[in-house]
């Protein structure tokens, strides 16, 4: 399984959980905030100035003021709204906050590339991949349930791996600490874990290759949860060759959309999925907002990769990838739970009934509107080749 997946840069003395967003996830960083004793890499596309995000700032604060040193990431675009009041307050208690900054930005418009990855790293020994952002949204409340996400929270190696790519990102790099580091974990349970990024200014796009990989060498099944699936050409050739082979190919999409625009140009591709006989399901509770995928019972990716060009070219995107059978059987079992008891099941024959004039006119305008925009957002990394 997976056999040309390169055992490269895996590392193997880790330790695994799958984390639910919601509850589960932001009483878990509380938790691994408040007992950090060094250091805090904290780096977030969303960082909003609610009651979740206040949380998330006073156990910040509170681990700077113990002397932890808390180095704060916030892409500038994405978390622009946060009050000069709030960004005071938490430099003020000693956290080194930065704004990740883009090419061409004003209040209203962007271009460049996005800090779109969610990594926090505490200590050097662990951390947290994900696709959650700071923000009541992912959280649940008294008013509302989270939307639906999640997060690998890694103990081990790993940690020191991401660790030295928070580093690289803010231009603070020191090889001989993560060194001086690894000793301390080189006896834990194994678990095979890669890091894998994509950085179009980089030249980087291990993610969408691991995802590439994962079609061409998928043997039995695979299930792929994402929100505004908008799968390229390759990613649909791979695709569609999986299915000629006898690969089952079961999606998990979003019923709720909090981008009507996605949603309608994602139900366009409808039809081509049938055609190959995927299997769709979309997700009814709330807003599905995971980046997840798993194959064969064998390997697993999560982070904060959406499967559409936005991800592959524009914005910078981080994922983990583990191969243990253990992990990857719980994992495929959880999202199979999930298609059962809180998906709609959408057949070819359910969508025909469903769809008139009108919806597949909204749908078309949506997926080529979509696509243009994609095309001037990712055009620097067709000028990089």
């Amino acid at each position: 399984m997976l056999k040309r997946i390169s055992a490269a840069n895996y590392t193997n003395a880790n330790q695994v959980k799958l984390i639910r967003g919601g509850r589960e996830y932001f009483r878990l960083l509380e938790s691994l905030i408040g007992q950090a004793k060094k250091t805090i890499y904290f780096q977030i596309y969303i960082f909003d100035e609610d009651a979740t995000g206040r949380s998330i700032a006073n156990a910040l604060i509170a681990a700077a003021k113990r002397k932890v040193i808390v180095h704060l990431l916030l892409d500038g675009y994405a978390s622009k709204n946060l009050s000069a009041a709030f960004i005071k307050e938490l430099k003020d208690s000693g956290i080194r906050f930065r704004w990740f900054t883009s090419f061409l930005k004003n209040r209203k418009f962007y271009l460049g590339r996005r800090l779109h990855h969610k990594v926090i790293v505490i200590d050097s020994t662990k951390s947290l991949v994900c696709g959650l952002n700071i923000s009541d949204r992912y959280n649940d409340t008294a008013k509302n349930a989270a939307w639906l996400d999640w997060a690998i929270y890694a103990e081990g190696e790993v940690s020191l791996k991401l660790e030295e790519v928070c580093k690289k990102r803010i231009k603070n790099y020191s090889i001989n600490n993560l060194q001086n580091n690894f000793a301390k974990i080189a006896g834990q349970d194994k678990c095979a874990v890669k890091i894998c990024v994509n950085d179009w200014l980089g030249r980087k796009a291990e993610i969408t290759k691991s995802y590439l990989e994962m079609l061409r060498d998928a043997s039995s099944n695979i299930i792929i949860m994402s929100p505004y699936f908008l799968p390229g050409h390759e990613f649909r050739r791979k695709l569609k060759e999986a299915s000629k082979k006898g690969v089952k190919i079961q999606l998990i999409l979003t019923g709720l959309s909090d981008i009507p625009m996605a949603k309608f140009a994602e139900r366009y591709m409808y039809e081509w999925l049938f055609k190959y006989n995927v299997q769709i399901y979309e997700y009814q509770k709330t807003v599905l907002h995971g980046k997840i995928a798993t194959c064969d019972g064998k390997w697993v990716t999560v982070g904060s990769y959406n499967v559409n060009n936005l991800s592959a070219y524009a914005s910078i995107e981080l994922n983990l990838e583990v191969k243990n059978k253990k992990f990857a059987e719980h994992v495929e079992q959880r999202l199979k739970t999930i298609i059962e008891t809180e998906c709609l099941c959408i057949t070819n024959e359910s969508y025909k009934r469903e769809i008139n004039f009108l919806k597949r006119v909204l749908q078309i305008s949506a997926y080529n509107l979509l696509r243009i925009m994609l095309f001037v957002f990712t055009f620097q990394k067709r000028q990089w080749g």
